[in-house]
């Protein structure tokens, strides 16, 4: 059972990976809002036809309003975003920016979902926050601004992975997959002529492209991840997410020959330093037998100390 979740999550890893030099072949000749159309289109058809087999319930109507924040965040937004931001920012470097989603995630979670946020979240923010900026003035002006505009989609992402954690409390991880791809692809439609507009010149590699985004990293992406977030520790299944820009890179190297310079290489490891950083748990001090921590601190009791087994610290 363990060896097929992490086979899942390695799969999502490189799937995901895949997604950002497949966006760069075809969003030049379908747009950013054309590819969006597309990729969503098939991943909701790829979903709704998964779903009765995967016995999908119907949402209650409470739930729906954060579920249109899902979509319209995490499926909508950030394509466009990333879409619109690929068409200057290498493969690569999308990857290494987009990959700071867990801090702005982590950030939200404390504002909203009232998680704690220690010190070590906080320096680890200012990290990947730097290694981002580094990034964005790598090359100008005008590729900063591109930056910036990925960046945002990975703020996007991270409020889908907030807004997402009640849900998850009541549905499965495909259930809450399929909802917001429907959602999101339901705040798309208005982008609809935009994709008529380009399909008919669009030529095959980019209409490929935008099918193979739809039903691999969009649809059997998510459906891989849920699969491993059901039978793993989420922290451990996180943890395999900083391997998607080092894949990222790989990938982009072997189909477009793209590499990213050292500038944003640099950045990027300071940004993914950040998020690891921002994202380990303090270690727990360990127990003597028969001894406890502090109600709400984390620590043990003072005096404590080391002392024979079982003596509450010598006495």
């Amino acid at each position: 059972m363990r060896g097929s979740a992490n086979l899942a999550a390695a799969g999502t890893v490189l799937l995901w990976a895949s997604a950002f030099p497949a966006i760069a072949i075809a969003v030049p000749r379908l747009g950013p809002a054309g590819l969006a159309v597309a990729r969503l289109a098939v991943a909701s058809a790829a979903l709704a036809l998964a779903a009765p087999l995967l016995g999908v319930r119907r949402p209650r109507a409470r739930d729906l309003p954060l579920i249109a924040l899902c979509g319209l965040a995490g499926m909508t937004g950030y394509q466009l975003l990333l879409n619109a931001g690929e068409r200057v920012v290498p493969a690569g470097t999308a990857s290494l920016l987009v990959a700071t989603a867990p801090v702005y995630a982590s950030l939200l979670a404390a504002v909203f979902l009232g998680e704690r946020a220690g010190g070590r979240r906080w320096a680890g923010s200012a990290v990947a926050l730097a290694g981002t900026a580094l990034i964005a003035a790598s090359h100008g002006l005008g590729f900063g601004a591109s930056a910036l505009v990925v960046l945002a989609a990975a703020v996007l992402q991270a409020i889908f992975h907030t807004a997402q954690k009640p849900l998850l409390a009541r549905y499965t991880g495909f259930e809450v997959t399929a909802y917001a791809m429907w959602a999101g692809t339901a705040f798309i439609l208005p982008w609809t002529g935009s994709l008529l507009r380009v399909l008919p010149q669009a030529g095959g590699s980019a209409i490929a492209s935008a099918v193979f985004l739809g039903l691999a990293p969009s649809a059997a992406g998510f459906v891989l991840w849920a699969y491993a977030m059901a039978r793993l520790d989420v922290g451990r299944v996180t943890l395999s997410l900083y391997l998607v820009p080092a894949a990222t890179i790989v990938i982009a190297l072997a189909w477009l020959g793209q590499v990213p310079g050292p500038a944003e290489l640099g950045g990027g490891a300071i940004a993914l330093a950040g998020v690891m950083l921002a994202s380990r748990k303090p270690r727990r001090p360990t127990l003597l037998p028969g001894q406890a921590l502090l109600p709400g601190t984390g620590t043990a009791p003072a005096g404590a100390g080391p002392g024979p087994a079982g003596t509450g610290g010598g006495h």
